[in-house]
């Protein structure tokens, strides 16, 4: 019969006032005891920081946990014996000697346990709030799915399934069902907390919490577990889950403790190709200026590629072909361009240099730098955050994210600024109406109340947010609405062409838009990424806090005040230098040659302090090149290109923009002169965002890269991280590295 071990633990990163007693047959040992001392130290599993293991001085009942990144500190003397456990794990031990740091590495042991049962101290246990499960209940279950295995088991869980076509959809709801079936009206009196509250009891689902081996998880990766790696799982319901978990355990826990096998690898692997949703596109082939003697594209601004595809590679996952937009990628990062002079919202800046990874080509870097607009001259703001409230936003790299940027946000916001909330799941809703930026404690208490369930009517919550934004109007203001979500619309007006046509038409309220993209495993990059590009907006992939401090909080004026908008760039190549040219990146921003002087034509926009980069790569006159392409004799038309006169020109290049309230376009025109210079001799700038573009070049598999050598990309890298204050350029090379 095997020892039985009762063991009372709850995870210190959420309930920081509970103990834990360990009962277990062991021999007594004697120490001459000295000074006592403070120990401190990091317990570590599979690399990273393990909370809620214990450290107990062994013949004691002195003991300590580690807290939410796996570090403790226990007072104790030298000779003292420490021993660390953990559920599932084999316990370690280690004598307290001269050291005032003791680091304890653990591994799994699934024969260490049969059964755990959580509690919590002090806590009264309702045994009918407890449903446990040993690995013989979920692998002798005929379904192979670990969570399908409950089915029938557990009072209260129903699973239901649907399938469509090809894909099947599982929900799985603990305890009873709650569902909305009206309209949210808006909520305009003093009693708001308790009207969020009521409104996030209807969008409610009852989807349970998810957790394995201590560790919150979405419900897709619940899905794909093994059973075979199961030891246990543990139910918890209603009153005791709140006890252990509070709100987060209203709807109930699922629990597994697994045999430390699980192949999370696999797993991430299978989650993100399948049901993330990216726009397909061709990358810009080469032209010649004899039959496409204009290129022209509008800016753009975005950076949510590159956060995306940093999510991927620190995941360990290969990155989606489409997920990478290379001139998302450059413009993620800063170049020291120079302030414009005189009226002008930004300096224009030119650079001619050679290519690294076709040896033969050249580089046109054009660089725009948007003026720096003081705080105090910034205009006041009518900010509506656009908050998606519903079930696919329960994981904790969403809403809980969510709710943590925007209080990021508030904090930035002057008296004079509004804020107004509307969040949206099966229906939308208004639960703060115009509140002062005064009143940050106020905005703070909504968006704690805040909570994940139901379908997403993302076109329903995308009207009412304008409609409050156009109702609080600040003329010559800056009027935005913020939409927080993963993209995953589902209910009403739901698809991209939905979405473009719905935009379009509020794009012409005057309101801006910011688009912030959180989660993984079913998000949805083509919405969000045409609501930006169709609606005066820009939009950044959120993949953690520091990104939402560096989007929200460096970059604020950048991010939320438009300097100019309808920014079109249009270049003109001159043919007796240039055999050829593409441009690199902006495939979903070209514009027709028409569309440059047609004004009822939408563009991006530039916020103050932003750089925006673009690429061009040349094949010079007489060079031979595998890339170049003989154009087509014609019959009837002659090419007799006027090169005469502009013999040190390389190209010309005009750019034309309005003002944020403006309607009519301002024009722009400077001249590149044909000067190159080789890589060794260009500036830091030029050398780093061409590395950048040359890693998305790799990364989406180009068919015009001649040289994808990773040690390349890394060494130019290198030598262009001259200005690199907050490290962004070292955390771009450790990507590249990571891929080699």
């Amino acid at each position: 019969m095997k020892n039985i071990q009762t063991f009372s633990l709850v995870l210190a990163m959420l309930i920081c006032n509970l103990s834990f007693s360990i009962t277990k047959n062991s021999n007594s040992i004697t120490y001459n005891l000295s000074q006592e001392k403070t120990i401190t130290g990091m317990v570590i599993s599979d690399g990273t920081g393990l909370p809620g293991a214990s450290i107990v001085i062994v013949g004691t009942k002195q003991g300590t946990t580690t807290d939410e990144n796996g570090k403790y500190s226990l007072k104790c003397k030298v000779g003292d014996v420490l021993e660390c456990s953990f559920i599932g794990m084999t316990s370690q031990r280690a004598t307290v000697g001269s050291q005032n740091f003791i680091n304890f590495t653990m591994a799994g042991n699934s024969q260490l346990i049969e059964c755990v049962v959580v509690t919590g101290m002090g806590i009264e246990r309702n045994e009918n709030d407890y449903e446990t499960f040993k690995r013989k209940d979920i692998t002798q279950a005929a379904n192979p799915n670990a969570i399908q295995a409950l089915s029938g088991k557990v009072s209260g869980l129903q699973i239901n399934t649907t399938t469509n076509g090809v894909n099947s959809d599982t929900r799985i709801v603990l305890r009873g069902n709650r569902s909305i079936n009206a309209p949210i009206g808006n909520v305009m009196d003093s009693n708001y907390p308790k009207e969020i509250a009521n409104i996030q009891d209807k969008f409610s689902n009852n989807k349970p919490l998810f957790i394995v081996d201590n560790q919150t998880v979405q419900e897709e990766t619940f899905k794909l577990i093994n059973p075979e790696d199961i030891v246990n799982v543990n139910v918890i319901k209603d009153q005791d889950a709140i006890k252990l978990y509070g709100e987060k355990g209203k709807n109930g826990v699922i629990q597994i403790s697994s045999n430390g096998k699980i192949k999370w690898d696999k797993i991430n692997s299978t989650l993100d190709p399948n049901s993330e949703d990216y726009e397909a596109f061709i990358e810009n082939p080469f032209e010649s200026p004899n039959t496409a003697p204009l290129s022209t594209f509008s800016i753009d601004v975005d950076n949510a590629s590159y956060t995306n595809i940093r999510r991927f590679i620190n995941n360990g996952q290969k990155v989606p072909k489409d997920a990478v937009r290379v001139e998302e990628m450059i413009n993620f990062f800063k170049y020291q361009y120079p302030q414009p002079i005189g009226e002008t919202p930004f300096s224009i800046n030119t650079e001619y240099g050679s290519c690294p990874w076709n040896e033969k080509h050249q580089l046109v870097k054009i660089g725009l730098q948007g003026k720096d607009i003081p705080t105090v001259s910034l205009p006041n703001s009518n900010f509506v955050f656009l908050i998606d409230v519903s079930g696919s936003m329960s994981d904790q790299n969403k809403l809980p994210l969510v709710k943590e940027s925007l209080k990021i946000l508030t904090h930035q916001l002057r008296e004079e600024d509004k804020i107004s909330i509307v969040v949206y799941a099966g229906a939308a809703g208004l639960v703060l109406p115009p509140t002062s930026g005064k009143e940050k404690e106020k905005i703070i208490n909504s968006l704690e109340t805040l909570s994940a369930g139901g379908s997403t009517a993302g076109g329903e919550g995308i009207k009412l947010a304008y409609k409050v934004a156009e109702e609080n109007f600040i003329k010559n203001g800056n009027n935005r609405v913020i939409i927080a979500t993963d993209g995953d619309f589902n209910v009403g007006m739901s698809s991209n062409q939905d979405m473009e046509t719905l935009i379009e038409e509020k794009r012409k309220s005057g309101v801006f838009l910011t688009c912030l993209g959180y989660g993984m495993g079913n998000y949805k990059d083509s919405k969000l990424e045409t609501l930006a590009d169709k609606g005066n907006g820009n939009y950044a992939y959120i993949d953690n806090i520091q990104e939402a401090n560096r989007f929200l909080v460096k970059e604020f004026k950048g991010s939320m005040f438009a300097i100019a908008k309808d920014v079109k760039i249009q270049i003109e190549f001159n043919p007796k230098h240039v055999q050829s040219y593409r441009l690199i990146g902006y495939e979903n921003r070209k514009l027709k040659a028409e569309d440059f002087t047609n004004d009822a034509i939408d563009a991006g926009e530039l916020g103050s302090g932003h750089t925006v980069t673009a690429l061009y790569e040349i094949i010079p006159t007489g060079v031979t090149s595998k890339f170049y392409e003989t154009p087509i004799d014609l019959k009837y038309k002659a090419f007799e290109p006027k090169t005469e006169k502009y013999t040190n020109e390389l190209a010309t290049i005009k750019f034309r923009y309005k003002k944020p309230d403006g309607t009519k376009s301002i024009e722009i025109i400077q001249t590149i002169e044909n000067i190159k210079l080789p890589i060794d001799n260009c500036s830091e700038d030029f050398k780093f965002s061409t590395a950048v573009a040359w890693f998305g070049l790799k990364i989406r598999d180009s068919k015009l890269l001649d040289n994808k050598n990773t040690d390349a990309i890394v060494r130019l890298a290198n030598e262009g991280k001259a200005f690199d204050k907050d490290g962004y350029r070292a955390e771009f090379i450790r990507l590249v590295e990571a891929l080699k």
